[in-house]
């Protein structure tokens, strides 16, 4: 039988078990399974939510992107966005990917203030003279540090981000280093994937 893990990656881990380059990895904060491994990614320095288990049919159903499944993020940004950076992020900036330009899909940009953040180790560098927002960006495709590029194609460069949710499976209440096991009626459930 199939098991299902929601973690809260912390930042500066990998999103792997096996150790690299003196880095932290999923291993130093994770008791899983051996043969649970992580759905898709998070950058080293991203946060927020990852799936492990041992279901390799998920990994497909979610990842594919004929799938396109919603994943929601929380972006800290240097700046104050105004209307014009939102909407050329709700309709797709041009990044780079792979050393070709490829134009985003079009997606949610929002400003909002997170009713919950759980603080990061180590914090941000505040600086008093420059402000900062967080930005709510809900989009269905995951190209390689894609909201990061897209911030910066926009010139609002991200200092902190966070995936909160992936459909309707979040962290909500969830620390970083947190690790919940949910069964695979509410997982499939919560990601709108047909059992």
């Amino acid at each position: 039988m199939n098991r299902y893990f929601k973690i809260f990656k912390p930042f500066h881990v990998l999103s792997q078990f096996t150790p690299q380059d003196d880095k932290l990895s999923l291993k130093n904060f994770f008791k899983v399974p051996s043969n649970a491994y992580p759905v898709g990614r998070l950058d080293y320095d991203s946060e927020g939510l990852l799936i492990l288990t041992d279901d390799k049919k998920l990994n497909e159903l979610l990842l594919h992107p004929r799938h396109g499944h919603k994943r929601e993020y929380w972006s800290q940004v240097e700046g104050i966005p105004n209307e014009e950076q939102l909407s050329q992020l709700t309709n797709g900036p041009v990044i780079n990917v792979n050393g070709k330009k490829h134009k985003t899909q079009k997606c949610t940009a929002q400003i909002f203030e997170p009713l919950f953040l759980p603080e990061r180790n180590p914090p941000i560098r505040f600086r008093k003279n420059i402000a900062d927002t967080w930005i709510k960006i809900i989009l269905s495709e995951g190209k390689n540090r894609q909201v990061r590029k897209m911030t910066a194609a926009v010139g609002l460069p991200t200092l902190r981000l966070i995936r909160y949710a992936i459909e309707d499976l979040t962290i909500e209440n969830m620390h970083p280093g947190d690790c919940v096991e949910i069964s695979k009626q509410e997982i499939y459930n919560l990601l709108h994937i047909k059992m």
